[in-house]
């Protein structure tokens, strides 16, 4: 697990296979497998890369999210994701901003102006009623 100083960062590397739960502050840069859930606290400003050649199989819910590997299953990026030319998510995509590299493929949902509650769960944010003014 890192620090969490946001300066540090954890490497997992290639042909290197993760089962189980990732929860990390600080950077974490996935190079190999991660068959489980990735998370971190949505008030910190860690940061996941997944590089080409690198997976995880499961849920990832960190702030900053950089992906240019394979994802199966849901991506929450509750402050920026970037999804990049060789980025392949099979799961719904939330983000509150996303740039998108031409090449990257999502087999899912592009679902944006996700918030985070303090339980941890999505929820969308509301939006009020438009009113409409007739000029005469």
């Amino acid at each position: 697990m890192a620090s969490s100083s946001s300066n540090h960062t954890t490497l997992i590397a290639r042909q290197t296979e993760v089962s189980g739960d990732l929860h990390f502050r600080g950077n974490l840069v996935i190079e190999g497998k991660v068959r489980g859930n990735v998370s971190a606290h949505s008030d910190s400003d860690a940061r996941l890369q997944i590089v080409d050649g690198g997976m995880v199989e499961g849920e990832i819910r960190v702030p900053h999210v950089v992906i240019n590997g394979n994802v199966k299953g849901d991506v929450y990026a509750t402050r920026h994701l970037e999804l990049s030319s060789k980025a392949m998510v099979e799961g719904n995509v939330h983000y509150k901003l996303i740039e998108m590299v031409k090449g990257a493929q999502v087999n899912g949902a592009l679902v944006s102006n996700v918030d985070v509650d303090t339980a941890g769960e999505p929820r969308m944010i509301e939006y009020s009623d438009e009113t409409v003014i007739d000029a005469e």
